[in-house]
């Protein structure tokens, strides 16, 4: 095995390491609201970016629209989100944000703020900011 390969192989235990580690925290914060992951993160965008019809949140999701709309139907009888004629084509939706929905995005909203905040609290200010512009390199990328 060459340096590279054994640099790559770290680089994948490290990432699945992380990945394991964070969807145990995320499952372990929106499971003490009842509520499925795939659910919380339709309510994470549409709080982030606002209102949106249901491919361009399927896009945002990185999912089809088949199964964001199964998440949509879930969020509608759950009363967090709701749907409502595209002004510009009445054939078309726009999902929303209900004012529940508004403050699961904000409780959802501050759990990562807090987990930035020990993130940060860990690395410093120095390394935060390596981290922000790794991520965003990797984020343009993937």
């Amino acid at each position: 095995m060459t340096e590279k390969d054994q640099l790559r192989e770290e680089l994948n235990e490290k990432l699945v390491e992380f990945f394991d580690r964070f969807t145990s925290w995320e499952s372990s914060v929106i499971e003490s609201g009842n509520m499925k992951i795939s659910d919380a993160h339709a309510i994470e965008i549409l709080g982030h970016h606002g209102r949106m019809n249901m491919k361009e949140l399927a896009g945002r999701l990185g999912i089809t629209t088949g199964t964001t709309t199964i998440a949509v139907d879930r969020l509608e009888r759950g009363g967090f989100a709701r749907r409502v004629r595209a002004e510009h084509d009445r054939r078309s939706y726009i999902i929303e944000l209900t004012e529940d929905g508004a403050l699961a995005y904000e409780e959802h909203h501050r759990h990562h703020l807090n987990l930035a905040g020990e993130i940060a609290s860990i690395l410093g200010e120095d390394e935060t900011r390596a981290f922000i512009e790794i991520l965003h390199k990797i984020n343009e990328h993937i």
